[in-house]
């Protein structure tokens, strides 16, 4: 006899069907439970390599139209992803100089608003109606710069700390633009290797699940930047209305906080309205909340249900939680890539279980096999056959790190 839940029955039997069912489950989420485990364990022990490949394959999905505009031109493929990655470089290494300058000349400034600021502070404390006496508050700012004084030794041994993750990231910007050249001079290559590691009946839908994860993927790094850019745009343009010379780093500083969604947002708006707060008081910081929560309207209500669409069907919901468990299992690196990794994970799994997100993409691109040479003279190996596929790969869609013909 069998069960409801597919498990065979035994006439005595003393326990239900039901409680059978259920251990049946139990021991198979536990073990998925295990495996994913491990698997963030096993990242979180490399992540000095895990994340600049994470990052190189997001730069990669952002400058695959710059160096196909290129190649467009007649301009040779190297020479084209060469002049990608380094228009790219020299972007970041730009604004990252403007808005350092620009922090450099409005800090002193703003230092000296917030000293002035927390003096008018204390005065009012002990002219004001709680009267605290004015021996109190000279007593309690003492108190707290000798606690400052007393943790100097953590503060060094800090900035030796520092010195190693300053190695750390160096190493990893290395692997990141390695990976980028690559990914974008051959990626579909590295892909169609990937795909054949696995079992021959489980590559055709891995590919075409891929190529899916690719588009959903490309979607999100292309409308987040939009994103980010309206927020830092909108934002930064109020705060030009009372710190004027510190606007382009609260403008910067806002587009990269919006790369987390919804919590970034919020957080770097909250630092803008208190830099305001400290230069120009009440006021004008309740002015720029308006603003900020004015541009977040604005991003949440329009810009990402037009942009986004279908692409990332995330709810807001699931997209909190997954930044808060990204955030708890890996900090700020977790908040970064939990989303988009999240939802090229919805999309392959909904694929894998037969709802095709993207029907338009259809299924003619195939990945290339590989296929065993004559025995007698590479016995045993196995080589990458390129022929008939070389030409198609290289004419649709061929420089993404993953499955080339998967973009939209």
């Amino acid at each position: 006899m069998t069960s409801p839940g597919g498990i065979e029955s035994r006439d005595g039997d003393a326990v239900p069907a039901s409680v059978r069912v259920a251990a049946a489950w139990s021991w198979r989420l536990l073990l998925i439970a295990a495996a994913v485990a491990g698997l963030v364990w096993l990242l979180a022990q490399l992540k000095t390599i895990a994340v600049p490949v994470a990052v190189a394959l997001l730069v990669t999905i952002l400058l695959r139209p710059m160096r196909r505009m290129l190649e467009n031109v007649g301009v040779p493929r190297g020479a084209a992803t060469a002049l990608s990655i380094l228009s790219f470089i020299a972007f970041v290494v730009g604004l990252v100089v403007l808005a350092g300058s620009q922090i450099v000349t409005g800090f002193q400034d703003l230092w000296d608003q917030a000293t002035q600021g927390f003096q008018e502070f204390l005065d009012w404390l002990s002219t004001g109606p709680l009267g605290i006496d004015s021996q109190q508050l000279s007593d309690y700012t003492n108190q707290v710069q000798d606690l400052f004084a007393s943790q100097s030794s953590n503060l060094i041994s800090g900035a030796l700390g520092a010195a190693s993750t300053v190695g750390h990231v160096l190493v990893g910007f290395i692997i990141a633009i390695f990976c980028t050249i690559f990914f974008l001079q051959d990626g579909r290559s590295i892909w169609a290797w990937i795909v054949n590691l696995l079992p021959l009946p489980a590559r055709e839908n891995v590919h075409q699940a891929g190529r899916r994860g690719l588009v959903t993927l490309s979607s999100y790094v292309r409308t987040q930047i939009l994103v980010a850019l309206v927020d830092g745009i909108g934002i930064g343009i109020g705060a030009a209305f009372f710190v004027p010379s510190l606007a382009l780093p609260i403008g910067t500083l806002v587009f990269v906080g919006s790369f987390i969604p919804i919590l970034g947002a919020i957080v770097t708006g909250a630092i803008a309205t208190a830099v305001v707060l400290v230069a120009q008081g009440w006021v004008a910081a309740l002015i720029m909340l308006g603003i900020v929560l004015l541009v977040q309207q604005l991003e949440s209500h329009i810009l990402l249900p037009l942009l986004m669409g279908h692409a990332v069907s995330l709810h807001p919901v699931a997209v909190i939680i997954v930044v808060a468990s990204g955030t708890l299992v890996a900090g700020l690196i977790g908040a970064l890539f939990a989303v988009p990794l999240a939802a090229v994970l919805n999309t392959v799994v909904q694929y894998l279980h037969g709802h095709d997100k993207f029907p338009e993409l259809g299924t003619e691109d195939h990945v290339p096999l590989l296929r065993r040479e004559a025995l007698a003279e590479l016995p045993g190996t196995l080589l990458w056959s390129n022929r008939g596929n070389r030409d198609t790969s290289e004419g649709r869609d061929d420089a993404g790190p993953g499955p080339g013909a998967a973009g939209p």
